[in-house]
């Protein structure tokens, strides 16, 4: 089976478990889930270590979550961990992107499988094929970029940033699942 269509595969129970996460209601109708006006769309470049473009990261706001489209190249094969970031910088060695996205609950611990957890910055890890190339989407009903509706919003005053690390993520462990250094950085912005 080719590299792609298997990530592609591998992805499908995340993201289909990511987007039963949270439950937010309306205040008009207590039982029916928050949804945003799909349409929004936004873009992150993407930079590795020596500041030259690595990739891009395509963002579209769906009713009740958003779907982050990741097409990145020169990455060490294998699976890396991909979080979202609460500042919008991406200064190497991309630690002024700061942490998580996390404003719901600052004490939420990190990890998809986490009992406690996930925190608003936890993504599903992608898998970069053998020239070093990821090629995946992956959903997430804790941000957004419209300016209502479920999850955290990307671009209040400081911006957010889409962060790639050097190994996988094991969605468990603090405080980063052990995804290892950042190696890819893009700052989210309007489309």
């Amino acid at each position: 089976m080719p590299a792609a269509r298997l990530t592609a595969l591998a992805l499908l129970p995340l993201t289909a478990a990511l987007a039963g996460c949270i439950s937010v209601t309306a205040n008009d109708r207590p039982d029916a889930p928050l949804r945003a006006n799909p349409g929004d769309f936004g873009e992150a470049t993407l930079v590795g270590a020596s500041g030259a473009r690595v990739g891009r990261a395509i963002l579209t706001q769906g009713p009740t979550g958003l779907l982050i489209r990741i097409e990145a190249e020169g990455l060490t094969p294998g699976w890396h961990g991909v979080h979202i970031h609460a500042t919008g910088q991406c200064d190497a060695p991309f630690t002024s992107a700061g942490a998580h996205i996390n404003h719901s609950d600052p004490k939420a611990p990190h990890g998809l499988l986490n009992a406690g957890g996930p925190d608003d910055g936890d993504l599903p890890n992608v898998f970069a094929d053998a020239s070093g190339q990821v090629r995946a989407e992956l959903f997430t009903s804790r941000a957004r970029i419209a300016e209502n509706g479920p999850g955290q919003w990307l671009w209040d005053a400081d911006g957010s940033a889409l962060v790639i690390h050097a190994n996988a993520d094991d969605h468990v462990s603090q405080p980063i699942g052990g995804a290892g250094d950042r190696v890819a950085c893009g700052v989210m912005a309007a489309g």
